[in-house]
């Protein structure tokens, strides 16, 4: 396991909680996890414990902060390396309004000096890597050589990694989900740019989905980030990490189900509620026989705060028959 992983399991808010990236590195030894973003003000403010805490199964996992306060940021990432995660990544691309507010996220691609500022003092906070993942533009600000001159500035205060989602963002007009989807994808930008700049590590993120995308992707760029889909359909990571990884035995959905028992009747132990951690498990078996039995016993199931494992194991059972039956 490498901090510059082939491949790697986007932030995404509400979604990569400690729960589901444990779920992740059941399935994919390989991969380079991240947090949801945590602002540096909810760190200095809030209790890290409670933002911070995982387990250490999950390494290598990078923290991702959201903030354009140098000093702030830098404090937060220090606070970041006690609980020993294993790199912290400035976000520089959420679109959302709430984070332009406060100035965070890709509003900040028009201020690469703030940014270098940023990554600078974090850096001298932590000896970890810092890295940026950012958009390829924003507004009408989306020439190539804007975004040069953004990896440029950046990566002169020491910056070695740039994750690049390879559209640009609206900043106005579009909400979050939709500037997921509709400013135009382009990936030979990203490509571009690692020819640009061969001493830089750039990780390529939009709309990748398939094993043939990823392959392809590899052969132009350093690694590949993967969101939506690691989610929605968590078992295509272990299938393809099997594929980049062949000598990895490839765990059955049953197995993965198995060895998550453990950590949920612990978490349970602790006070968390069961649908908490069942939410994750809902795409295991996308596309498979029983997907709709398995995800509809672990919804309506798991809403009863007693609920336990024993939800879990009745739904794999019903998964089971059903799959038996079909054969």
């Amino acid at each position: 396991m490498t901090l510059n992983s082939l491949i790697s399991i986007a932030p995404m808010m509400q979604w990569t909680d400690r729960h589901f990236r444990y779920l992740m590195r059941l399935i994919a030894p390989h991969a380079l996890l991240y947090t949801e973003m945590v602002t540096a003000n909810a760190i200095l403010h809030g209790d890290p414990s409670y933002l911070l805490n995982f387990n250490e199964l999950e390494h290598p996992v990078v923290l991702q902060l959201g903030g354009s306060d140098s000093s702030l940021l830098a404090q937060a990432a220090a606070i970041g390396q006690q609980f020993n995660y294993d790199a912290i990544n400035l976000n520089v691309g959420c679109p959302s309004d709430r984070v332009q507010n406060a100035e965070m996220g890709a509003c900040l691609m028009a201020k690469p000096q703030l940014v270098a500022e940023c990554v600078a003092a974090m850096q001298e906070k932590v000896a970890m890597p810092v890295t940026v993942k950012t958009r390829i533009g924003i507004d009408h600000q989306d020439s190539y050589s804007f975004l040069v001159d953004f990896i440029g500035t950046v990566a002169e205060r020491g910056c070695k990694t740039f994750i690049i989602h390879a559209r640009k963002a609206w900043l106005k007009g579009l909400s979050p989900k939709q500037n997921r989807t509709i400013p135009e994808i382009n990936y030979e930008r990203v490509y571009r740019l690692k020819r640009d700049f061969p001493q830089l590590t750039i990780i390529i993120n939009g709309e990748i989905a398939t094993r043939e995308a990823v392959l392809h992707h590899l052969t132009q760029v350093d690694g590949v980030m993967i969101g939506r889909e690691a989610y929605h359909n968590p078992y295509f990571i272990a299938e393809l990490e099997q594929h980049l990884w062949p000598e990895q035995a490839l765990r059955s959905r049953n197995q993965v189900v198995q060895e998550m028992m453990p950590y949920i009747e612990e978490q349970l132990k602790q006070g968390i509620k069961l649908k908490h951690m069942t939410r994750h498990l809902l795409g295991l078996f996308h596309n498979q026989p029983g997907a709709r039995l398995w995800r509809r016993y672990l919804t309506e199931h798991s809403l009863n705060n007693q609920a336990g494992v024993e939800v879990i194991e009745e739904a794999l059972n019903l998964v089971n028959h059903y799959s038996n039956q079909a054969a």
